[in-house]
């Protein structure tokens, strides 16, 4: 009975994924869905492909393992974050489609704010900044354009959650709660009251009513019902991507630091008990909470990391699948050396700058698939030592972990490792188990049910595939990463 089932439902595809008493994959599911972008900076999903996609994945991963619900110890669950929806309580029908976390359409209200002098306030106590990235302006804007649904919304009528939430729901007939992380990623949550802000909540017009109820990331979510899968399954873990990668990496001492590579990129710095305002752009928030104890992160987001293998594949066609990225990388021209700014959302930490946009310098008429390839996967690298020196200036401690864990999709890429070595001058780790995602969301709920170790004990059976150490010299790494500065600044100047 130590088969935990991870739901991974990100935000280009939807995983089950059946790990077994050794904490070992048994089985994966995957099935992508499509993106809608309705408008320029705009990104949604359908709720009902997010929920399908799910439940279809779960059940092949348990029939790919040769498994029936009753193996099941418990379920865990990691999401993409800060994706918003709300739905009718009655019938459980989306008002609207789901906005993504990419989305940008709000960044003249989150402008408003910082003009209005709110943004202080609003870091105080979510740890956030007054951008679009967090839920909160995304359900005003559902509130204030979906006809009736503000009147519904304070009548107790509508029900708002992340993606954990949507999940759960459908999940268990109606049950509606979140978690510590994915509260802390909406800008409507106090993460040093540990509850949902009023005073915040009363400038956006959200009613609090709407909101979930927030539990610790190993907790009690509710029991599915019966007829998805035969049985009832307890729901016993659930964490937002990022913090759940940073329990799968067993980052659990302050100073351990994780950087997962998916569709973004998000690096993750343990800080222990102690919240750490950030003078560098950077997020302070909820790493994990257990016991109702919360563990504090400075978390630096970068949005386009693999999306801008998605776009060399689907935008420009250059290649058919995110592997051939490594061997044109590695045949690329070592005379011309692109630099490319993948702001196609605008950019992250530590910039924030919604308005920017994407733009590639240093192109020559040779310039072909091999070196896009190879200025894609150093943009990569790039971003990410922005985030570290942000994190370092912020949190300079003896003792801090002087390499870096790497996890996620991206972190296959041998090129796109060592480049990221070389560039931050520090070791990468890569684990042997690159579902650190899946398998944080997994432990928790494992050891909830009581089937897999505790933390100490999960911690010591981390082990590493790879080491990538850097091989550029001093003067070459502040050569390339003064052009990428400049590069920066070209595209935040336009």
């Amino acid at each position: 009975m130590g088969y935990i089932l991870a739901l991974d439902q990100g935000t280009t595809s939807s995983r089950g994924i059946v790990f077994d008493g050794t904490m070992r994959i048994a089985a994966v599911a995957q099935e992508e869905f499509p993106q809608h972008y309705p408008a320029s900076g705009w990104v949604e999903h359908d709720p009902s492909d997010l929920w399908a996609t799910t439940a279809a994945t779960a059940r092949a991963a348990i029939e790919k393992a040769g498994l029936h619900a009753a193996d099941i110890a418990a379920i865990g669950i990691t999401n993409q974050r800060e994706t918003t929806l709300v739905w009718d309580r009655a019938t459980g029908r989306p008002i609207h489609n789901a906005i993504v976390w990419q989305d940008r359409r709000t960044a003249d209200f989150c402008a408003k704010l910082r003009e209005d002098g709110h943004e202080p306030m609003i870091t105080a106590r979510t740890g956030l900044l007054a951008d679009p990235y967090f839920s909160a302006t995304k359900v005003k804007w559902l509130l204030d354009n979906v006809e009736g649904a503000r009147d519904r919304a304070r009548r107790g009528e509508l029900a708002f959650g992340t993606v954990d939430s949507w999940l759960i729901w459908n999940l268990t007939g109606g049950r509606h709660v979140t978690d510590a992380t994915n509260a802390a990623r909406t800008m409507l949550y106090d993460i040093h009251k540990g509850r949902w802000s009023r005073t915040i909540c009363d400038l956006f017009d959200i009613p609090v009513e709407m909101l979930p109820e927030v539990l610790d990331c190993a907790a009690d979510f509710g029991m599915t019902r019966a007829d998805l899968f035969g049985r009832e399954i307890p729901i016993l873990g659930v964490a937002g991507d990022q913090q759940a990668a940073t329990i799968g990496q067993a980052c659990f001492t302050p100073g351990m630091l994780k950087s997962t590579y998916g569709t973004g990129c998000f690096a993750v710095l343990n800080t222990g008990d102690t919240p750490v305002a950030s003078t560098n752009k950077l997020l302070t928030t909820i790493a994990y909470q257990l016991d109702g104890r919360p563990t504090y992160a400075l978390e630096g987001s970068i949005f386009i990391a693999g999306a801008v293998v998605q776009w060399l594949r689907d935008g420009l066609k250059v290649i058919r699948a995110a592997a051939e990225t490594q061997g044109l990388a590695e045949t690329a021209e070592t005379s011309q050396d692109l630099i490319l700014v993948p702001a196609f959302v605008g950019l992250g930490a530590p910039y924030w700058n919604p308005e920017a946009r994407g733009a590639v310098f240093g192109m020559t008429r040779n310039s072909g698939p091999a070196e896009f390839a190879r200025a894609a996967l150093e943009s990569v690298g790039y971003q990410t030592r922005d985030l570290l020196e942000a994190m370092q200036a912020d949190w300079a401690r003896e003792g801090a972990q002087p390499s870096l864990r790497v996890d996620g999709g991206m972190a296959a890429n041998d090129y796109a490792m060592q480049f990221l070595s070389d560039i931050i001058g520090a070791p990468v780790d890569r684990p042997e188990v690159l579902e650190t995602t899946a398998l944080g969301a997994a432990w928790l709920a494992g050891t909830r049910a009581g089937a897999w170790p505790d933390m100490e004990e999960f911690a010591a059976t981390w082990a590493m595939e790879r080491q990538f150490t850097p091989r550029m010299d001093d003067a070459q790494r502040a050569q390339r990463y003064t052009r990428w500065k400049r590069a920066v600044t070209a595209v935040l100047s336009v």
